[in-house]
């Protein structure tokens, strides 16, 4: 295909009344489908339907050690949960204390307590002048959401095929008003890419000025592949080991949850960090509650068991969601490539497709795929502000609709990114 670059005026006005006639043709059928969010589709979470038949008498109710999961006390979380979400993450059960339904409460509540009470002793956020944090972009809107609700500065860093620019990073780190980086390590939302070897050592030797500066490490996906096959899958380094090889142990908070491996709002969360840490969240959480959903807790051990458990469902996952990324991959190959119009990322795992338009050309294949009746996500809604500085990033979600219907959003979206981009050629003709 000849790049858009290279046609001429007469050229790109012919073929912007060619994309225009098929624009209005798609618009009229009245499509009303939405690619907004990474949300399960039916069918995987019918896959965990069988964990709700768990309890069959009161007998059941009952943990491995004894606990009566009915009844109040176990502030950190049974240990069959603490050990089935540390074996998920890579660590002792002892450095784990399970949650509710979401880790994005948890993270919530850890900015919060820091902001209110201060991190282990240090000064509360709230007293000091400036707070800031950075924010490796594009990222997740929900963590830029978080820090922006309290007020805190949000500083872009760049990422790079290889995560967060660390020479970036570790220059920000020198400003004691630096309190912390947001991180999704594996399968990044939305990138879809892995944190290399390189920037996780880099990462866990810091040397930041603030003694309360804390990294946000949210493993989301830590078990979201879309290939069985080990050579197809990507791998990250344990965070807190390497930490504590440091001598750092106390600045990673690790987060998780089951909200994509169950039920998308009622699994079950954590947090994995040093003793230190725990003792400062749990200091809190005696305030806060009493204990968490145990029930749910011994549900969701008795249904994996173990970790194989978890990694045999996430196949049955892997099943649904890999044939959705596939097929967007195509369509985009067969409609963009050579076009030099979009670039596009092509994960081995997670919930996201990331593409990158023109410069100027984002907001534009937004409005063009809303008015034909396809959601996507809000675009710089993966920038802190939701300042997306080059118009560029929009973030595709396959995971949701049907494959007919996802035919249906990906073709349409190659549209709307051809239409936009010729028309933003001809502007500068």
């Amino acid at each position: 295909m000849t790049p858009y670059s290279e046609l001429g005026k007469e050229e790109l006005l012919k073929l912007k009344e060619e994309l225009t006639l098929q624009y209005e043709d798609a618009k009229g059928k009245g499509l009303k489908l939405d690619m907004s969010r990474g949300k399960p589709a039916p069918a995987q979470l019918d896959m965990t339907m069988p964990m709700m038949d768990i309890f069959t008498s009161h007998a059941d109710m009952k943990d491995e050690q004894g606990v009566d999961t009915r009844n109040y006390g176990c502030l950190e979380g049974i240990y069959g949960a603490r050990r089935l979400l540390g074996e998920m993450l890579g660590v002792d059960p002892e450095h784990v204390i399970v949650f509710g339904t979401a880790s994005l409460n948890v993270m919530y509540d850890s900015i919060s307590r820091s902001y209110t009470h201060g991190v282990m002793g240090s000064t509360p956020w709230c007293k000091l002048d400036k707070v800031k944090f950075l924010c490796p972009a594009p990222g997740y809107d929900r963590h830029f959401g978080i820090t922006e609700h309290f007020g805190i500065e949000m500083i872009t860093i760049p990422m790079t095929a290889e995560g967060p620019d660390m020479d970036l990073v570790e220059e920000y780190v020198k400003d004691p008003a630096v309190k912390g980086i947001w991180c999704v390590p594996m399968y990044t939302n939305p990138l879809g890419i892995t944190y290399s070897e390189n920037v996780c050592k880099r990462m866990a030797d810091l040397n930041p000025a603030a003694e309360d500066f804390r990294i946000y490490w949210d493993n989301a996906y830590c078990v979201h592949h879309l290939y069985d096959e080990e050579e197809k899958q990507d791998h990250l380094p344990e965070m807190l080991s390497m930490c504590k090889v440091n001598g750092k142990e106390n600045m990673i908070l690790e987060f998780a949850s089951t909200s994509k491996i169950s039920f998308a709002g009622a699994g079950i969360s954590c947090i994995a960090a040093s003793k230190d840490n725990l003792d400062w969240v749990k200091k809190s959480m005696t305030v806060q509650i009493i204990s968490h959903d145990k029930i749910n807790q011994l549900r969701h051990v008795r249904f994996f068991k173990d970790l194989n458990g978890i990694k045999e469902h996430m196949k049955k996952h892997a099943a649904i969601m890999r044939p959705k990324f596939e097929l967007v991959l195509d369509v985009l190959e067969k409609e963009l490539g050579g076009l030099g119009i979009g670039t596009w990322t092509k994960p081995l795992g997670g919930y996201f497709i990331s593409f990158d338009t023109m410069e100027g050309c984002a907001k534009a294949v937004y409005q063009k795929c809303k008015d034909a009746g396809v959601t996507l996500t809000t675009v710089g809604a993966t920038y802190p502000y939701k300042k997306d500085p080059h118009d560029t990033n929009i973030r595709i979600a396959p995971s949701f609709p049907s494959m007919e219907e996802l035919k249906q959003c990906a073709e349409l979206f190659a549209l709307c990114v051809k239409l936009a981009s010729v028309e933003k050629l001809l502007e500068n003709k």
